[in-house]
């Protein structure tokens, strides 16, 4: 049986990188005296390591302010344009790629609409990838972008994904369609993205998730549920401050809870799933039966329509009466102290569900543990999941302490 690695000079290098890069990233500016205290390392060691970032070119200074009695502290933080993220948003209506800064400031973004399902549902996967591609070939050919190194793209994607297999992510995302579909080895495939480009795929709302932990409504939250309600429904589970996956990374299906035992038809195929009565397909479709009727080509405006239409009242106090039982679920399950509402439709339907909303939790869910609980609204609006997307290659990049780079891409081309 094999001994435990023996740390070697080189790794300990790295981790005081990777511990002074998350420092500056996350609470930046900082001098490099208050590095010090914040990153337990000597004052040499935060020298010799501040002067390594510098000269690759991935710390800058930003200013400086005055000391007790001394010379002004200089400040110092991540330099934004020493990199770049691609986050790409598979959604149920369009793919959306959106390029990046490493301050995650948006560069340039493409939407493409996805085309209508097929006869037996869902979406074509390869026009999916073909999308993907395009959309990123896209937004980096954007004349006004700076060339920078390209650290990675991230993809939130419906479904549950397998990572573990040797060729890469597959998806399983039986509201599309999508049984087994080797997404990674697609967008591998020559023709698709050159092969030395970083790439991470993750379930959509797990990529939103992690978006609000750390730049929105779940941040200084240790056990936390972020909640994606759009056409369909998903959440992410923080447990002690990392999301949790379960045994097969399936974990957060929560859309496909059981309100109603032999209720409404989802689209996974079972009855009275939460999903069948909040999602924004599912609650246009409930319209419908009401006799409710809309004049947009897209489910967004749609559903802007059906709230500013009389006569919803009673629909939409149903509807979040069934998303404060499935959050009375979600508290009683996991006692997290931070439920946020996010996607496209929760953003949408927030501001006149939400009080409702926490009303029917505290009704369904247990009294103590739902006084330690807070509902709130997603801040960080539509973009949440490319923006997750994005901190997929980030977090890798900070973990490695900003591992050296060698490709640059800028003007549609890579370049190695």
């Amino acid at each position: 049986m094999a001994g435990p690695r023996r740390r070697t000079v080189r790794d300990l290098r790295r981790n005081n990188r990777a511990t002074v890069l998350g420092k500056l990233y996350f609470d930046g500016p900082l001098s490099r005296q208050e590095l010090g205290p914040l990153t337990a390392l000597s004052s040499g060691s935060v020298s010799n390591v501040v002067a390594e970032l510098v000269a690759d070119g991935l710390v800058e200074e930003a200013g400086s302010v005055d000391s007790d009695g001394g010379r002004p502290r200089t400040l110092l933080r991540v330099a934004p344009g020493s990199g770049h993220l691609v986050g790409v948003d598979v959604g149920e209506t369009r793919v959306r790629v959106e390029l990046f800064d490493l301050a995650l400031s948006e560069l340039a973004r493409v939407d493409a609409p996805l085309p209508d399902p097929a006869p037996h549902g869902g979406y074509d996967a390869h026009e999916v990838v073909r999308l993907i591609a395009g959309g990123l070939t896209q937004v980096l050919a954007g004349t006004d972008v700076p060339p920078a190194p390209l650290i990675g793209v991230g993809i939130g994607v419906p479904g549950i994904v397998d990572a573990s297999g040797a060729s890469g992510a597959v998806v399983h995302g039986q509201t599309v369609g999508w049984d087994a579909v080797p997404l990674e080895a697609m967008l591998r495939a020559p023709g698709e993205l050159p092969p030395h480009v970083p790439l991470f795929v993750d379930n959509g709302a797990k990529t939103l998730g992690r978006a609000e932990m750390w730049f929105g409504a779940g941040r200084g939250a240790r056990n936390a549920v972020i909640t994606l309600i759009g056409s369909g429904v998903g959440a992410c589970v923080i447990a002690d401050g990392v999301p949790y996956q379960g045994s097969s990374s399936s974990a957060g299906e929560w859309g496909h809870t059981v309100l109603q035992v032999g209720g409404r038809l989802c689209r996974c195929g079972a009855r009275g799933c939460l999903e069948a009565y909040v999602g924004a397909e599912a609650l246009l479709e409930r319209w419908r039966e009401t006799g409710g009727s809309w004049t947009a080509q897209d489910e967004e405006g749609a559903l802007a329509e059906l709230l500013a239409a009389p006569g919803t009242g009673r629909l939409l106090d149903e509807t979040a009466e069934f998303l404060g039982a499935g959050i009375a679920d979600l508290v009683n399950l996991f006692n997290p102290e931070r439920i946020v509402l996010a996607g496209w439709a929760g953003l949408l339907l927030g501001p006149r569900l939400i009080e409702p909303v926490r009303r029917a939790a505290a009704a369904y869910a247990l009294r103590h543990p739902f006084a330690q609980t807070t509902v709130e609204l997603g801040r960080l609006g539509t973009d949440a999941v490319t923006v997750g997307a994005a901190t997929l290659p980030l977090a890798r990049f900070l973990e490695t302490g900003g591992a050296k780079r060698e490709r640059t891409v800028s003007g549609g081309s890579w370049r190695g």
